[in-house]
């Protein structure tokens, strides 16, 4: 005997329970964007066994101490470590566009070419392959700051000089920011070099941050500009 106030309602009660539900999900996505453009884009690290922390424990080398320098100095910037021991300059140049890609750095720390020297590679081949990944990360918006590299003297100076000269040659010509020599102060130093004279110990690991600091800390700060001007 229900008349028209006594009718079910539950068609109702489940249309308003799937508005609900389509709004709890819209608002979840778009906090979701919001919270994703908020954060600053990471910085990638794109080098061999210096950077991969060879020989020690992963959380001792310099780019996992630069995450935690980044994070005490107020910097929301991730880090991606997409170094791997025995890198030369064309792994880096074949696995780079996937890794712009992925992470859409807003700044590209390249440090490669160490092996290609003490492999005594072509020059020219060196160069070429660095030129193409700084374009390569210029093209995608991102800085980039170039760690240069020295080898041993016992290759002659007729390969070793050039070698060291390439990576301010390039500096120029794409207006980077360079620190000339990665290693300095720490090669030929056997209390900061491990047996095989070629890699860092952990206790060089904090001044191979101290080395870069000064320059990545204004390429950190002028993405942080980019990135509240063009979220």
């Amino acid at each position: 005997m229900g008349g028209r106030g006594n009718r079910p309602t539950g068609g109702f009660d489940r249309h308003r329970r799937t508005l609900f539900q389509w709004a709890a999900v819209a608002a979840l996505l778009l906090g979701n964007q919001l919270s994703a453009a908020a954060q600053p884009p990471p910085v990638l690290v794109l080098g061999d066994s210096i950077s991969a922390a060879y020989g020690i424990a992963m959380e001792q080398g310099w780019v996992e101490l630069l995450r935690k320098k980044l994070h005490a100095e107020g910097y929301p910037t991730p880090v991606v470590n997409a170094s791997i021991s025995g890198e030369t300059t064309s792994g880096g140049l074949r696995r780079l566009p996937n890794l712009l890609d992925r992470h859409q750095p807003g700044l590209v720390i390249l440090e490669l070419g160490g092996n290609d020297g003490l492999r005594g590679f072509p020059l020219a081949d060196i160069k070429a392959n660095l030129q193409r990944m700084i374009e390569l990360a210029q093209e995608s918006g991102a800085e980039v700051l170039l760690l240069g590299m020295r080898i041993p003297p016992n290759y002659g100076p007729a390969y070793t000089e050039p070698f060291f000269a390439q990576y301010q040659q390039l500096a120029l010509t794409h207006d980077l920011r360079l620190v000339p020599f990665f290693l300095d102060g720490i090669a030929g130093d056997a209390t900061l070099m491990q047996r095989d004279g070629i890699h860092p110990t952990a206790e060089a690991q904090p001044l191979l941050l101290a080395h870069i600091w000064p320059a990545l800390r204004g390429l950190l700060s002028a993405t942080d500009a980019q990135t509240e001007i063009h979220p």
